[in-house]
């Protein structure tokens, strides 16, 4: 009797064969999905790869160590080197994770703890979050006319006092106050920071709450509970939050235009212009045509390439974090 009525709930609680084929269509569209975000990423580097061709072809990996730009040299084919680009990316990058990451993370400790009142937090997270919305353009100018005459007094004062160091040195040619490294590195910064913010907070929100009370339970103050449990358990989310910012740092095009000064030169000073991939091509992609525009495609990949290998990084540093505190 008791089997006769244990068959009938497991009747009653099988699916039918209509249930089954929409699940199994939902798996199959989902899937299809998937692969068709592959295919696009795919279908975009090798369009771009191709368009890149001629300009490997005539300059190979010289191209990404080498600093001119010449459209006119070589009786006109021109002569490109991506270098003092890459190295632009790769400092402003930093240098806005390196002010982002401590704020952004900050924020979304004192935000997802118990430190103001639920209405408060919320009033907070919302404006924060209100940064991502601004358009870039928007940053740019901000940074032109009110971080550019700020940074001003600032720049003379480390250039006067601390221009031994080369970071602070201003160099000949430059003017305190003007676009440089620093002020592009600063308004990447602000862009990037709602990003990791957000992220890191609902990161640190998710985490079942018996991870806090187990660890307060035995003894551990509020603080130890928060750096030696909760963002450990957080830290996979909060390294995709730090990507997705860098990520946007890299490719970041208008602001960093307005705000770098756009110079195809290398200096070590954060008070020099310099360059970026992203402004080099926005600048000169709209005039360029023959070898010029494949050079510009080919840094196009060199971006693409750094992205993919700074996101492959920050996967091992997550397998790595997380087999430790397994």
């Amino acid at each position: 009797m008791v089997q006769k009525a244990n068959a009938t709930i497991s009747d009653s609680r099988s699916r039918s064969n209509a249930e089954k084929k929409l699940d199994l269509g939902f798996i199959w569209l989902t899937r299809g999905f998937a692969w068709g975000i592959a295919g696009i990423l795919v279908i975009i580097a090798l369009t771009v790869a191709w368009r890149a061709l001629p300009a490997f072809q005539a300059f190979n990996l010289g191209f990404l160590f080498t600093s001119a730009w010449n459209p006119q040299a070589r009786d006109g084919q021109g002569l490109y080197g991506a270098f003092p680009t890459i190295y632009g990316t790769l400092v402003s990058s930093a240098l806005a994770l390196l002010m982002a990451v401590p704020l952004g993370l900050g924020t979304a400790i004192f935000l997802s703890e118990d430190f103001l009142p639920q209405k408060v937090r919320t009033v907070l997270t919302f404006m924060v979050e209100l940064l991502a919305a601004i358009p870039s353009v928007v940053y740019g100018l901000w940074g032109i006319f009110v971080l550019l005459p700020f940074l001003k007094p600032l720049a003379e004062f480390l250039d006067e006092n601390l221009g031994w160091i080369p970071i602070f040195n201003i160099p000949e040619g430059s003017r305190a106050g003007a676009p440089g490294m620093l002020p592009a590195g600063i308004v990447l910064a602000i862009m990037i920071l709602p990003i990791i913010t957000a992220i890191s907070r609902d990161s640190l929100v998710s985490l079942p709450p018996e991870l806090r009370q187990a660890s307060l339970g035995l003894g551990a103050t509020r603080w130890m509970t928060i750096f030696r449990v909760l963002i450990p358990a957080a830290f996979s989310g909060i390294v995709g939050g730090i990507m997705l910012g860098l990520g946007r740092a890299m490719g970041e095009t208008m602001a960093a235009t307005m705000l770098i000064g756009n110079s195809n030169k290398i200096s070590f000073s954060l008070l020099a212009p310099a360059n970026t991939i992203a402004s080099l091509m926005a600048n000169q992609f709209a005039e360029a045509s023959g070898l010029q525009l494949s050079a510009l495609m080919y840094a196009g990949v060199v971006l693409f390439v750094l992205t993919l290998l700074v996101n492959m990084a920050a996967q091992w540093i997550v397998n790595r974090v997380q087999a430790k505190y397994e």
